[in-house]
């Protein structure tokens, strides 16, 4: 279970989201991994239309990772009709085009749908089909729109797990308020502005000292660059503390007024 926080609230328990219909389920192991998939992202509602093997199964309890809370509450129906009663909108998952006039939607449009009905406080469903031969077109007329994921048509199998989990990914998502993009801080905190170019300052100094910033021409260009290359670094304070050390280290193994005669020849 690795990553698994136990200290951290159960979103399974608050959130609600679709019912995972699995219609026909062959393989203990494959319910129990769909279940794992569903608790990676708060799905609890788990319900089995005439499990093969029957109900329960051990092997899919060994299977799920500790995904117990979903499978103690999985709930068995002897048809799909009566699996799906108490809902108002139900998917079905599909890999290929069927006879039937529905809507086909990618996980993504599926998942804006579903939100929408859940913030009405519509009940909601999405439907998969036995692992060999997926739903039946009498499944499938039950439903109200049909899923395709886009996936390499010269291989488009897909596991029932993974599939459970592709689209619970996708319903998860579309509620998550995490940062598309965030600086992981280890040490310190973002350096302010004042520090930054308190840095610059003692750098372009220490590089006029030694005579690197030359010819005088080309001075702004080459401060420009090297302010350029430091901003793209995104620094902390502690950084920048240790760059200054750095900067006094050095400039004590060099003798004052011993540097270079001639600066590099740099460009724009």
């Amino acid at each position: 279970m690795a990553g698994t926080d136990q200290s951290k609230a159960n979103l399974a328990l608050t959130l609600g989201g679709p019912a995972i219909i699995l219609v026909r389920p062959q393989l203990g192991e494959n319910i129990g991994t769909a279940a794992r998939a569903m608790a990676n992202f708060a799905l609890g509602d788990l319900r089995l239309v005439a499990p093969r093997d029957g109900w329960p199964n051990p092997r899919a309890r060994s299977a799920s990772s500790g995904a117990d809370y979903i499978l103690d509450k999985v709930k068995v129906f002897e048809t799909t009709e009566a699996a799906i009663a108490d809902l108002d909108y139900v998917i079905a998952t599909t890999a290929r085009e069927r006879e039937l006039v529905k809507v086909i939607m990618t996980p993504e449009t599926a998942a804006v749908k579903l939100r929408a009905l859940a913030a009405s406080s519509r009940k909601t469903g999405i439907m998969f089909g036995p692992e060999r031969t997926g739903l039946l077109n009498d499944d499938v007329a039950l439903t109200d729109a049909s899923m395709m994921v886009p996936v390499n048509p010269a291989f488009a199998s897909l596991n029932l797990a993974q599939a459970v989990l592709l689209v619970g990914y996708e319903w998860f998502k579309h509620g998550d308020a995490t940062e598309p993009e965030r600086l992981e801080l280890v040490n310190g905190v973002p350096a302010t502005k004042e520090e930054i170019v308190g840095f610059f300052e003692h750098l372009e100094s220490e590089l006029d000292r030694q005579g690197f910033l030359r010819p005088p021409e080309k001075r702004p260009i080459m401060v420009r660059n090297l302010r350029s290359i430091f901003q793209r670094a995104q620094m902390t304070d502690q950084e920048v503390r240790t760059l200054r050390g750095v900067i006094s280290a050095l400039i004590r193994r060099v003798p004052r007024g011993k540097g270079p005669e001639k600066g590099p020849e740099e460009g724009g």
